[in-house]
C-alpha cells in the first residue's frame, strides 16, 4: 500500500430528514474531500430509531459504503434477515454469540486499499453485553491479518469509555471514533501512537430538537415522566461528522470535523 487513504465518517443519521441532508450534501463533499471510503452510523436512520432494509439500500445508493450501528440496530424487526447476508451493515461486534451479522468486515476503498471498520457497544448505562475492550482486541487482531487501515465506531453513552477505548486502542488502529450521544465534541486529535479520536462525531440531522427529537416531547417527558411518542424534529438540519487522512503505515496523519447546515428538509 502506498499514499494516504482518506476516510470519511457521518456522524448519526437521524430519519428523514438526516437522509435528505445526505442525499443533497453528500455529493459535494465527496468533490471537495475526495475520501477513499464513506462510513455512516445509520442506527437512527428510519423513523428515528432503527434501520430497515429500504433505509439501508436508499444510503447505499447515496454512495455510503459501509453502515455501522449501535443499540437501536434491532428496533425494526425486519432488519434481522436482512443483516445477516448485507455485510457492509454492520452491528456491535460485542452483542452475545448467535446474534444476526457481523461486528466488522474488511472493505475494498475506491483505491484499492483494505480498510477494517469495527462496530463496538459501550456497556455504562446501555445494554448488558460482552467487554467492549477483549472484543476489540480479538477483532482487531484478525483485521490487521489484512490491512493496518481500521476504524473503530465506539457507540457508547459516557465520555469516559469511549477515551478509554481511543488509548486502549492508540496504535493498533486508525481511528475510534465516538457516537451514540448525537453532539458533535471539539476534541478531535491524533493521540500519540497515531490514532485519530474524537469522543462524538455528531449527528446528521436537526439541532433544534433534543438530540435529534422534537423539543416539546422530550420536555414534556421529563416533567411528567409519562411515557409519550418521540418524533424526529426538522429544523435546522446538519450533516456531522469527520474526515480522517490516514498513513499507508496505517497511522493517522490528521483529523478533521465537519459540520455542514441543511436547510431544506
Amino acid at each position: 500500500m502506498s499514499g494516504n487513504t482518506k476516510i470519511l465518517f457521518i456522524g448519526d443519521i437521524i430519519g428523514r430528514p438526516g437522509r435528505n441532508a445526505v442525499r443533497e450534501l453528500l455529493p459535494g463533499l465527496i468533490n471537495r474531500h475526495v475520501p477513499d471510503i464513506v462510513i455512516a452510523n445509520g442506527e437512527n436512520a428510519a423513523g428515528g430509531f432503527g434501520i430497515t432494509p429500504e433505509v439501508a439500500l436508499e444510503l447505499k445508493r447515496l454512495e455510503i459504503d459501509v453502515i455501522t450501528t449501535g443499540n437501536h440496530v434491532w428496533d425494526k424487526k425486519e432488519i434481522y434477515d436482512y443483516i445477516k447476508k448485507e455485510g457492509s451493515l454492520l452491528r456491535p461486534a460485542n452483542y452475545p454469540a448467535g446474534a444476526p451479522g457481523c461486528g466488522w468486515g474488511v472493505f475494498k476503498s475506491a483505491t484499492g486499499v483494505k480498510v477494517g471498520v469495527l462496530n463496538l457497544l459501550g456497556r455504562v448505562f446501555m445494554e448488558s453485553v460482552e467487554c467492549p475492550f477483549k472484543t476489540a482486541l480479538a477483532a482487531v487482531g484478525r483485521i490487521r491479518e489484512e490491512t493496518t487501515v481500521i476504524v473503530v465506531d465506539m457507540h457508547a453513552e459516557t465520555t469516559s469509555e469511549k477515551a478509554a477505548m481511543g488509548w486502549y486502542l492508540d496504535g493498533q488502529v486508525s481511528a475510534v471514533i465516538g457516537t451514540h450521544t448525537h453532539v458533535q465534541t471539539s476534541d478531535e486529535r491524533v493521540l500519540p501512537n497515531g490514532t485519530a479520536f474524537i469522543t462524538d462525531a455528531g449527528m446528521t440531522g436537526p439541532t433544534d430538537s433534543v438530540i435529534g427529537m422534537r423539543k416539546e416531547s422530550i420536555i414534556e417527558r421529563f416533567i411528567s415522566q409519562m411515557p409519550v411518542k418521540f418524533d424526529v424534529a426538522v429544523r435546522g438540519v446538519e450533516l456531522q461528522g469527520v474526515v480522517i487522512t490516514v498513513g499507508a503505515d496505517g497511522r493517522a496523519r490528521s483529523i478533521e470535523r465537519l459540520k455542514v447546515p441543511f436547510e431544506n428538509v
